[in-house]
């Protein structure tokens, strides 16, 4: 089974920027990156593909967020910008052999890493 590690989480204000890492010990066919508010469902927010173009956003980061890779590292990043309160959540990296933005259909998963952003 894959592993995964993210790293990057942490506190910041409203506007400002925040870049997610999740390093692969082996290859999926992406990494899609999820997030979990309390008390809520673990949401799509985007995915890369690790040999194609394949890259997709949910509606609510599109234009704020970019999702990158590095092929050689095994690492995707996730650049948030413009951060707002409501973007705060644990953010999961998550590979699986299928594209798809349901949290079920992923086996390897990351341990969450905690963005926390104030008003």
């Amino acid at each position: 089974q894959v592993q995964l590690v993210e790293s990057g989480g942490g506190s910041v204000q409203a506007g400002d920027s925040l870049r997610l890492s999740c390093a692969a010990s082996g290859r999926t066919l992406g990494v899609t990156w999820f997030r979990q508010a309390p008390g809520k469902e673990r949401d799509f927010v985007a995915l890369i593909g690790w040999n194609d173009d394949t890259i997709i956003y949910s509606d609510s980061v599109e234009g704020r967020f970019t999702i990158s890779k590095d092929n050689a590292k095994n690492t995707v990043y996730l650049q948030m910008n413009s951060l707002k309160p409501e973007d705060t959540a644990v953010y999961y990296c998550a590979g699986g052999s299928r594209y798809s933005f349901s949290q079920w259909d992923y086996a390897s998963w990351g341990q969450g890493t905690q963005v926390t952003v104030s008003a």
